[in-house]
């Protein structure tokens, strides 16, 4: 990759003369005038500071992934945490995102979130998350909370209808399941469910082709209720009767709301012989400093 030998000529002319950071940005400024004028354009000191970071950050260009590009590294870049950057280099291959969408992840925190559902961040599962990215294999493994909505541009504190939000996650179907995350096909909305003659209709419905499970996922722009869960948990035991085929693994619920608290949360969807998960959303991303001060509490308890 050009970028990381152009990277390494700047860094060895650094140590050659033993520049200070004031001369370094110098010569930066000076080579990028150079480039530019001979050969074109890709050559401002913005992307040259990045081509020297990222000679830093990756000398051994063979442990690069061959699936990212230049403008991928960019965004990464960025990232001062290793073990964070070397998630969402993970990510990003095998999930083969754009640079939009890696962006998109960076921004709404998707490693702090993974680490903090469901009260389970610690060290092991750190080490996980930067040595293999994110792997699927129970049905906690999928959960995220909060859920991001950013992309349907409504206000944070705008009120809405449950039918209203459905119908906007639907036509924004693409970033939602980016947000939902790996393996997730969507089946429909509105899902009829006849018991005795009386029709009920489940929000959102999704098969996860990595778990091989239906994911049932009922909306709510309230706070987490006591009947909500009870609710959800008949539609499952409907599904795991009537829809599973053999090869199917029991479905999973997940209710998406407004507002929960954890006390209350753990008394409404406890019990159950179905999974039934209950996570909160917002219309802004998480702020980012307070999402690592609360993963560094729970990591250094």
């Amino acid at each position: 990759m050009k970028q990381n030998d152009i990277g390494k000529e700047i860094v060895e002319k650094e140590k050659q003369n033993s520049f200070d950071s004031e001369s370094s940005r110098q010569l930066i400024l000076r080579l990028s005038k150079d480039l530019t004028n001979e050969l074109g354009k890709g050559f401002s000191r913005a992307n040259l500071f990045n081509m020297r970071k990222f000679y830093l950050e990756y000398p051994d260009v063979q442990t690069m992934s061959g699936q990212l590009n230049w403008s991928h590294y960019c965004e990464l870049l960025i990232i001062d945490d290793k073990r964070k950057r070397d998630f969402y280099e993970k990510e990003t291959a095998n999930s083969q995102w754009s640079v939009r969408e890696l962006k998109r992840q960076i921004d709404s925190s998707l490693f702090e979130r993974l680490l903090l559902s469901k009260g389970q961040a610690n060290k092991e599962k750190l080490i996980q998350l930067s040595t293999r990215g994110q792997e699927i294999a129970k049905p906690t493994d999928i959960i995220k909370d909060p859920y991001v909505f950013e992309f349907l541009g409504i206000p944070e504190n705008k009120p809405l209808l449950e039918k209203d939000l459905e119908r906007k996650l639907i036509r924004h179907i693409e970033e939602f399941l980016l947000e939902l995350g790996k393996g997730f096909m969507f089946v429909g909305s509105q899902q009829r469910i006849t018991i005795n003659n009386t029709h009920y209709y489940v929000d959102m419905v999704f098969y996860n082709k990595i778990l091989k499970c239906y994911i049932l996922i009922e909306l709510k722009t309230t706070k987490l209720k006591v009947g909500d869960a009870g609710q959800l948990n008949t539609y499952l035991n409907y599904y795991k009767t009537e829809i599973n085929e053999s090869e199917d693994n029991p479905p999973i619920g997940l209710l998406i709301c407004a507002e929960k608290d954890e006390i209350g949360a753990e008394y409404i969807l406890g019990g159950f012989e179905n999974a039934v998960y209950a996570s909160r959303f917002t219309y802004v991303f998480p702020d980012k400093d307070l999402l690592i001060k609360e993963l560094e509490l729970v990591m250094n308890r």
